[in-house]
């Protein structure tokens, strides 16, 4: 085969720009790109080495043998190595073999730019392009007002893998079955967007994603680039946005990742203390290295540009904030004003959210983040890190720990539930009811619910009641829109089979109806993260364990009065202070015989009388259900 023809995609300007850790589309340049130098087709190769005495392309077009396909080192000391192999082509393997100047290690390396990747557990990354075309104009006109944070925003968390499987053939449904039947579901669940755990390369499959090693490739399991192109534009053209999750947090040390890639740390952090992770016992990139900076920021911007994502929910972030995450006194090193956050992670942070509002002003970054750090989804320019919103999870766990008690013993832990209300508005918060309260013991959110059937099933609808009329946007996982009864196991499909029995079809429509009344009630969502669209009418009823509350929208018409009950015993005669006099009527009621529900305590038309109640001037006497929640709306 015809030898190495030196040949350069990198102007001047691009070196300069990654060299300062402010190129922010690299993937235009590193990488394998078919092209045609002098009249020969064949393929381009970049790949940053900058420890490496030599580079070779090994593949199956020169039957993996180093030496013969030598990259040539630029001079500018970039420490990128590139040329033009001719007659290779799409769908060769190909990998990078390194001789390093560390120690003379030789180490065998995927492309961290590949478009594809082999099937694993084989590991070579394959030369790719493709020449989709997308059909999502309307949609991609239309995102920045679905995507505001001033819209309804209800997002179905999915792992591919385990969604759904053709269970006769024992395999993964293909991004061609998932842009029929995924798609489907969600339009018609009602659900706005949905978030994908991650599909990015990974090698283990009990990581469930998270531990990735091609970065810019979508995962082979499930089917070509282009394939999972059409499940993208499959969803926008149903009116349906796509979060990514991304892991810029940490990355295996498979032998052909990007760990100890040019034989020495690369992009890693070379000291332990902030280069490993002890909980994943996986490698954490060096956010201060200008090069890793530039690969990582281009890498959120490729998902959006070439993939026409709507977001990224970026893992981990708690782990990149706190030098001393996961970690005992001795094994972390303070900064140089000797606090605990990590400086350069911050940086890092607060530039990729500029970079991706800069380039794409319509999307959202969410973060999920546990602690109490303040100001994850403010502006940078005031002192933020930039994020669209931050995953509310104080919330999660103290809804879920109340939700798990007896109701009788309720009353004495209001508390729990008020909480999240003194602090509901520091940040932009979605509410995640997440695949991690689904694992490793903690019981389905239905096995979380105590009483007997008729109970738990009532209790989830009002846990979740209280989840779509509670400030914030709104996430939950597979399976939890019809009550799956099993923990989450990644090897096997959900238990559709469960949507026989009518307590789990009530839950699914319920969902579905939820999703419904949060999309069409502005007072749901237009003020979901500001203190003046919420108001307290009282939550001081723990004697009874009720809440009752106002949602607002931009205009008064359309506030909705919300009364949850939570205990077993329905509230009837229940006088409730009201807004103002009017008629009042039954938007919502999650007790009904369609959604499993007794169907026994509805409420008629009431008018607000002129008889002070809970420091309001008007009042009403309702109805509300045995663990209930109704919606009520002022007749216009």
């Amino acid at each position: 085969m015809a030898e190495v023809i030196a040949h350069s995609l990198f102007t001047d300007f691009d070196i300069n720009l990654f060299k300062s850790g402010k190129h922010y589309r690299l993937y235009e340049k590193f990488g394998s790109h078919m092209t045609t130098v002098n009249g020969i087709e064949g393929t381009y190769f970049a790949v940053w080495a900058p420890s490496a005495k030599s580079v070779s392309v090994i593949g199956d077009f020169n039957f993996w043998l180093e030496g013969d396909h030598k990259l040539n080192v630029r001079w500018d000391e970039s420490g990128i190595w590139e040329g033009f192999i001719p007659g290779v082509g799409k769908g060769n393997l190909y990998k990078y073999k390194i001789h390093s100047h560390h120690n003379d290690i030789k180490t065998e390396k995927a492309d961290p730019y590949a478009r594809r990747c082999e099937l694993p557990p084989n590991t070579a990354s394959i030369v790719w392009d493709d020449s989709y075309k997308w059909d999502d104009k309307k949609w991609m006109k239309k995102r920045q007002a679905n995507n505001a944070i001033d819209a309804p925003f209800s997002v179905y968390e999915v792992h591919l893998g385990s969604w759904k499987r053709k269970v006769e053939e024992n395999r993964f449904l293909t991004y061609e079955e998932l842009a029929d039947d995924l798609v489907s579901y969600i339009k018609d669940m009602n659900f706005t967007h949905v978030e994908l755990m991650p599909i990015m390369e990974y090698p283990y499959d009990p990581s469930w994603g998270y531990q990735l090693t091609g970065y810019y490739a979508p995962t082979s399991r499930f089917g070509y680039p282009e394939d999972f192109k059409l499940l993208v534009d499959k969803l926008h053209q149903n009116d349906i946005g796509i979060i990514l999750d991304w892991v810029p947090s940490h990355f295996p040390e498979d032998a052909h990742g990007l760990g100890f890639f040019d034989g020495s740390a690369l992009y890693e952090h070379p000291d332990r203390r902030k280069g490993y992770h002890p909980d994943w016992k996986s490698l954490i990139f060096n956010y201060g290295r200008n090069e890793v900076k530039s690969f990582l920021i281009s890498n959120a911007i490729f998902w959006l540009d070439q993939y026409h994502a709507d977001g990224l929910r970026v893992d981990a972030v708690a782990s990149m904030l706190f030098l001393d995450y996961s970690r005992e006194e001795g094994e972390w090193e303070p900064n140089m004003f000797g606090g605990r956050e990590n400086l350069e992670a911050i940086a890092f942070m607060r530039e990729m959210n500029e970079a991706v509002y800069s380039a794409f002003p319509d999307v959202q970054t969410i973060a999920e983040e546990s602690t109490s750090f303040p100001m994850v989804s403010k502006p940078t320019y005031i002192g933020g890190l930039g994020f669209g919103m931050k995953w509310m999870m104080g919330w999660m766990h103290d809804t879920l720990q109340y939700f798990a008690k007896e109701p009788i013993y309720r009353k004495h832990h209001q508390n729990d539930l008020t909480f999240s209300m003194t602090y509901a508005f520091t940040e932009n918060f979605m509410l995640p009811l997440s695949h991690d309260e689904v694992v490793y013991g903690k019981h389905s959110i239905l096995g979380r619910m105590p009483g007997d059937e008729w109970q738990r099933f009532a209790n989830l609808r009002l846990l979740y009641s209280y989840m779509f009329t509670h400030p914030g946007t709104k996430l939950l996982f597979q399976g939890a829109e019809f009550g799956q009864s099993e923990e989450w196991n990644f090897q096997q499909s959900l238990d559709w089979h469960l949507l026989q029995y009518e307590p789990h079809k009530g839950v699914q429509k319920f969902i579905k109806d939820l999703n419904t009344l949060y999309k069409t009630e502005p007072a749901l969502y237009e003020k979901q993260f500001t203190g003046e669209g919420f108001e307290w009418i009282d939550y001081n009823d723990a004697e009874n364990s009720v809440l009752v509350y106002i949602r607002k929208g931009n205009d008064s018409k359309d506030d909705l009065v919300i009364a949850c009950n939570m205990t077993p015993v329905p509230r009837e005669d229940y006088k409730m202070g009201v807004p103002r006099k009017g008629k009042l009527k039954e938007l919502f009621n999650s007790d009904l015989k369609k959604y499993f529900g007794s169907g026994s305590y509805k409420n008629k038309i009431q008018s607000a009388k002129a008889e002070p109640w809970q420091f309001r001037d008007h009042s009403v006497t309702i109805t509300i259900p045995p663990l209930g929640m109704v919606v009520f709306k002022y007749q216009s």
